[in-house]
């Protein structure tokens, strides 16, 4: 190959950069991205960047001396793909001809309808996101949480730890029920409650009431929740509608084999906007965690330079963690499908629990409160299971 383009510049799009150096390949590099900044790290922007203990310059990825001989296309998004004349074309009409193609386009975050335009409404995924949030919750008030998973959760850790009154709302009958199970998703969501947050769950959002700024939250049930900030966090979307009638097959995301490889020859998919093969539960996965968008595109580009020439291995189980109010919060593996889940140490009143989920009297993912050395050697088994 001697050309391969990344589209996508944040963690994903810099780790298959930084495989691709690293594995061999020694041709051009083109990596685009559709904000203006160079690659930063996500995770903090709803706890330390957020709480203003964190600055910019902390959140960078790339050290001051790295240099992966790659061109950076920076404020400009991809818009189609022709992968019979190998060509990207980017919204500025500007084009990238490719020999191999490396989608990590990410997700956007979802958004409440009626709400565009309307001041004092955010969502939290990108770092102009944060700055715009920190800016507002400086000014304290009353903040009304729609959405009670990790980034809902950490958004009203750090602006109660700020001062501001804080209410998480909830659709599901407990907040994280979908990652951790509902048993569960109730241990952990108490912290709210441990910290002055009212929690209100199994109820929906009909809509937002104010004229040119926000003024409350209107519930399905009728009930009116002031609030002079909103922080929407309802999740994510895949960022690949731009590949639609590209020939890549679609399937919330990009669909791929166990080694991120998509229908078209010469295109693997990572991070956010990828969803690999499973062989383990025997479907496909789209995993939107750090360790997911740093670890997989080895294997994806590994894929990607042998022409699929090696056998695909095993993903890892993901793993990802939280941080909610002073509690260290880890997870790794799949709750969906386990049987059963026991507390294996610690216990729920005092927040500091390792709980273990299993199918079939085998362990398939582990949760971990506070418990970091037994969570490391749970997850290294867990791990071990599943290769």
């Amino acid at each position: 190959m001697r050309t391969v383009a990344v589209v996508g510049a944040s963690l994903a799009g810099l780790s298959a950069a930084r495989s691709l150096r690293r594995q061999g390949y020694a041709g051009r590099l083109v990596v685009i991205g559709d904000e203006l900044h160079r690659p930063y790290d996500r995770p903090p922007l709803s706890k330390e960047f957020l709480a203003g203990t964190l600055g910019e310059p902390e959140l960078a990825l790339e050290s001051d001396d790295e240099d992966l001989r790659a061109e950076w296309l920076l404020g400009t998004r991809a818009v189609a793909l022709d992968h019979a004349e190998r060509t990207l074309r980017l919204a500025d009409g500007r084009q990238v001809r490719a020999d191999g193609f490396v989608i990590a386009t990410g997700a956007a975050a979802r958004t409440l309808p009626g709400s565009a335009g309307l001041a004092g409404v955010h969502t939290l995924r990108t770092l102009d996101d944060a700055r715009a949030l920190r800016d507002e919750l400086a000014l304290g008030g009353r903040l009304v949480v729609i959405g009670g998973g990790f980034i809902g959760a950490e958004v009203a850790s750090t602006a109660r730890a700020l001062g501001l009154e804080v209410t998480v709302v909830e659709a599901a009958p407990a907040p994280l029920a979908g990652p951790l199970g509902e048993a569960m998703g109730v241990v952990v969501s108490a912290l709210h409650a441990d910290h002055g947050v009212a929690l209100l769950c199994g109820v929906g959002v009909k809509g937002l009431s104010g004229e040119r700024r926000v003024d409350a939250v209107l519930l399905e049930d009728g009930r009116t929740v002031p609030a002079d900030i909103v922080v929407v966090g309802v999740g994510a979307r895949p960022n690949v509608e731009w590949l639609e009638g590209s020939g890549v097959v679609l399937d919330n995301g990009v669909k791929c084999g166990a080694d991120g490889r998509t229908s078209l020859a010469g295109v693997v998919a990572v991070g956010d906007c990828a969803n690999w093969y499973d062989p383990r539960a025997g479907l496909h996965r789209r995993v939107e965690h750090w360790t997911g968008a740093r670890e997989r595109p080895d294997a994806a580009i590994a894929a990607l330079l042998a022409g699929g020439a090696v056998e695909p291995g095993v993903p890892r189980p993901p793993y990802f963690w939280s941080d909610q109010y002073g509690v260290k919060i880890q997870f790794a593996g799949h709750a969906a499908g386990a049987d059963s889940v026991t507390i294996e140490d610690g216990t729920p009143d005092e927040r500091n629990v390792l709980a273990v989920y299993r199918r079939s009297g085998i362990p398939v993912a582990v949760l971990g409160m506070n418990q970091p050395r037994l969570f490391t050697r749970w997850r290294k088994q867990i791990t071990a299971t599943a290769s």
